[in-house]
């Protein structure tokens, strides 16, 4: 039930983490009848771009009924996919008093303090003659009384703490310390030596070794500037993680040397200069850094099936082909070719996060194992555009719910924030899978028909907006007004689209045609970090069915009959003229 504690000075009562967010809070009925202190012990996760959303409530709570918010919010990882962030606060009548760190320090408790006049809320209230009206008639919430004061006996020993402008993140900082965090307490939570990461050079799994590296950072920044509690609980997790009883790292690269392993995975179709971006990346972060070819395993699968023997009657032995070629055959050749490569990069992650600790500790090992990282983004699984099991399969993925628009972004300000200098290059090239030439040669927009652009727009309505196909359409036929179009993959030659319109609809109905295609492959999304509320993790957060119809007869033609009505006013125009 709902109580009130009626102190010998004041009142103090509390809501829960998401009454704060629903329409009708609990703290506007207890403002009402008279509690002046009000307590919300939160657990809410961080998203990006969030936290203004609870500063505004907060503010509105008090700004409109008067009164004292004291806002409580949980501290790092639970063991799952979400991280929280911190970042309690202190509000009076609309005004910030105090805020606590959103990311802070990697210490897991954090106190905030400050010093309110009462006074203030009392002035506030009785000034407020609409609100006083209300307050006649809201009914009296139940009061326990004790016999104890909050307020200092004396109010001239102390000052009442400044207002103060809320401080909120850049998303490129949420961005280099949400996950670091994340990561860091999954680490040290799970017994395991360190963390195991396939560096292709491209921008995914750059940024995924980018927040190790702000990991160790914060690790080793923790150990100089942190309190003591936390100074003694960071060295004491560093050498559990890396089983070494008295070290004590001399910077970060240094740590990184001890917990964080890279692979460059090349084949036949691997470019110079993403094999060098990762060299360099690598070097630069600390990680211990190591390359090897794939080739000779995808090589011993293909002559595998190369001696399939069917022993099957009904298929006649001369209709059975067994040679497939990536390039000159067909569509299935091709795809199945692409899909050993990345699959083989996948048991080889795994093989040598197994093994590296062995290969590299010399003849006193101390065991243990690492976490292998995976590095998709969050768009490229909505479309589907990856392999399932390939080296995205991995223990967690700290990229998983970003969209690539902002790990570009957070590349760019790594390099310049965090010194790591050859982001800039990885930022300034085109994406590209290198499974059937290398950069350059094969580009993952023009694989996929659609750019990342496009992709978080059409992530963003159908999750976040609850837009089906026909509201999709009708949303981006404004939205994408003044932009243009990448060309689709499945209309093409005389099928596709001329007008604007027809643009925007083919693009639609690609993007929905492919979600349902490819949902099958998000029921094994590796665990992501959950940082956007359009993620497409099946196991927590969007738990629509993975088996669709891929035709949308009726969506598509209800699109179709609008591409039509849109063209009317035109066609008019030129049968008068």
């Amino acid at each position: 039930g709902v109580l009130a504690i009626a102190s010998l000075d004041t009142v103090v009562s509390f809501e829960t983490c998401e009454e704060l967010f629903t329409p009708n809070s609990p703290h506007i009925a207890l403002s009402l009848d008279g509690v002046e202190i009000i307590a919300n012990g939160s657990g809410s996760h961080h998203q990006l771009r969030k936290l203004d959303t609870r500063i505004d409530l907060v503010r509105s709570a008090t700004q409109k009924c008067g009164g004292v918010y004291l806002y409580a919010n949980m501290k790092g990882c639970d063991g799952g996919r979400m991280y929280f962030d911190g970042c309690s606060m202190v509000y009076v009548n609309g005004d910030c008093v105090a805020q606590g760190s959103q990311f802070g320090t990697l210490d897991e408790v954090e106190v905030v303090v400050a010093v309110v006049n009462l006074s203030d809320v009392r002035s506030m209230r009785s000034s407020f003659i609409s609100r006083s009206y209300q307050a006649s008639s809201t009914p009296t919430i139940h009061r326990e009384h004790i016999n104890f004061r909050l307020g200092a006996k004396d109010p001239m020993s102390l000052a009442p703490s400044p207002a103060f402008k809320p401080r909120i993140h850049d998303p490129m900082e949420e961005i280099a310390y949400g996950p670091s965090g994340w990561l860091w307490d999954y680490l040290r939570r799970s017994g395991m030596r360190g963390y195991f990461l396939p560096l292709s050079g491209g921008a995914d799994s750059s940024s995924t070794a980018s927040l190790v590296a702000i990991m160790c950072q914060r690790a080793v920044e923790e150990l100089t500037t942190g309190t003591e509690r936390s100074k003694k609980q960071v060295l004491a997790d560093i050498r559990k993680i890396t089983r070494m009883p008295t070290f004590t790292p001399k910077d970060a690269n240094h740590l990184a040397s001890k917990l964080f392993v890279t692979c460059y995975m090349a084949s036949q179709y691997s470019g110079d200069e993403t094999r060098s971006r990762a060299e360099d990346l690598a070097q630069e972060i600390g990680a211990v850094h190591c390359s090897i070819y794939i080739d000779d395993i995808c090589a011993a699968l293909k002559d595998t099936f190369v001696n399939l023997k069917c022993h099957s009657d009904a298929i006649p032995k001369e209709q059975i082909k067994t040679n497939p070629v990536i390039k000159g055959g067909t569509w299935m050749e091709n795809i199945a070719l692409q899909n050993i490569q990345a699959r083989t990069r996948m048991v080889m992650s795994y093989f040598m996060a197994q093994l590296m600790p062995w290969a590299t500790d010399g003849d006193n090992s101390p065991g243990g194992q690492l976490l292998v990282l995976g590095s998709a983004n969050v768009d490229e699984a909505l479309r589907g555009y990856y392999t399932k099991y390939d080296c995205s399969a991995a223990d967690i993925n700290p990229i998983g719910g970003i969209n690539k628009r902002d790990l570009k972004s957070f590349l760019e300000w790594t390099g310049k924030n965090k010194g790591i200098k050859v982001l800039q290059r990885v930022a300034d090239a085109k994406p590209s899978a290198e499974l059937t030439g290398s950069e350059g040669e094969q580009s993952d927009e023009v694989d996929m028909g659609m750019s990342y652009d496009e992709l978080g727009d059409l992530g963003f309505c159908r999750k976040v907006e609850k837009c089906g196909p026909l509201s999709t359409y009708l949303k981006l036929r404004n939205r994408w007004a003044d932009k243009t179009l990448t060309p689709s993959i499945r209309a093409t030659g005389d099928k596709a689209p001329k007008t604007k319109d027809e643009q925007v609809a083919q693009k639609v109905k690609d993007f929905y045609f492919y979600n349902a295609v490819n949902r099958h492959k998000m029921t094994t999304l590796t665990p992501s970090y959950h940082a956007e509320n359009y993620s497409p993790d099946d196991n927590r957060f969007d738990l629509r069915p993975f088996l669709q119809c891929v035709a949308f007869d009726k969506q598509f033609e209800a699109i179709d009959n609008m591409v039509a009505k849109a063209a009317e006013p035109a066609a008019k125009k030129a049968r008068t003229s």
